[in-house]
């Protein structure tokens, strides 16, 4: 968040004073940057509360209610820099000063994002968060748009140092359009996975895993009705197994924690849930 608010007040002095759209489009993304780094910190912060009288799941689904709020805020930003983008293409000319300072904050700005994705990656994979590794993204991606910003103000140097290539000084806008493109495609890949964990969208394959992995331990005839669902960084899995109606009722519950054993290694504190048959002879 910290950072966030430095470089959100650096590109937003610098585009000011250099006209440049694409540094203002990278001011307005890390201003996002800044409310989406407080909207996951609350989502973590809540997420861990352990379940209670009204949440018997957890309170997990509020880091995809995040995720949802974090593209709904990108959304909204690349339609302004599209609409703004499009404004001084076609209707507006704007002098732009592509100066050391425009360069400056936006290598500043591709450090930065570098050190918090890598970070947010680490700590993503460390506590199995999607919100995290939302953000993880979202920053990886910022190094890109930063670059591309970068070129389009390399391109505007030459049509300054060169008159015949003054319309050249409208790659600004066109690298604006480009961050906003990168920022919808990732938008679109975040929305879909928010929406999936709201949906409770079963991991792809892991069903498949389970049922294979269970059906090879000594004991068990079947493992069918198997349902996946996340919550958060948890995942709950539930199932029905068939076993020898004839032993007694310690070993069947014995087998019964090999199962979840055998799911836990394939999903490591997964909630398991094991109900048990007698198979018909």
């Amino acid at each position: 968040m910290i950072a966030a608010i430095a470089l959100t007040a650096f590109k937003l002095l610098v585009g000011l004073s250099t006209n440049s759209l694409g540094i203002l489009a990278e001011a307005a993304h890390s201003g996002l940057d800044l409310a989406a780094a407080a909207v996951t910190l609350m989502a973590v912060n809540v997420s861990a509360r352990p379940p209670d009288s009204g949440h018997h799941y957890g309170h997990g689904k509020v880091e995809n209610l995040s995720a949802l709020f974090e593209t709904l805020l990108l959304l909204a930003t690349c339609a302004w820099i599209v609409y703004e983008s499009a404004q001084r293409l076609l209707f507006k000319s704007v002098q732009i000063d592509a100066s050391i300072w425009a360069f400056i904050v936006m290598i500043c700005s591709i450090i930065v994002d570098y050190s918090r994705s890598r970070n947010l990656s680490k700590a993503a994979k460390k506590y199995r968060s999607q919100a995290l590794e939302a953000d993880a993204l979202h920053f990886s991606t910022d190094i890109w748009s930063s670059a591309v910003v970068i070129i389009g103000l390399v391109i505007v140097r030459l049509g300054e140092l060169r008159p015949e290539l003054s319309q050249m000084t409208k790659a600004d806008s066109l690298a604006a359009l480009i961050v906003a493109g990168i920022v919808i495609y990732v938008s679109t890949r975040l929305g879909r996975r928010t929406v999936q964990g709201i949906l409770d969208h079963a991991p792809q394959g892991l069903r498949e895993k389970i049922k294979q992995s269970v059906e090879s331990l000594p004991g068990v005839y079947d493992c069918h009705d198997i349902r996946v669902r996340t919550s958060g960084a948890k995942l709950f899995v539930d199932m029905h197994v068939l076993l020898d109606a004839k032993q007694s009722l310690e070993d069947a519950h014995r087998l019964t924690e090999d199962i979840e054993v055998t799911v836990k290694r394939l999903v490591p504190d997964a909630d398991v849930t094991v109900h048990a048959e007698p198979i018909k002879q």
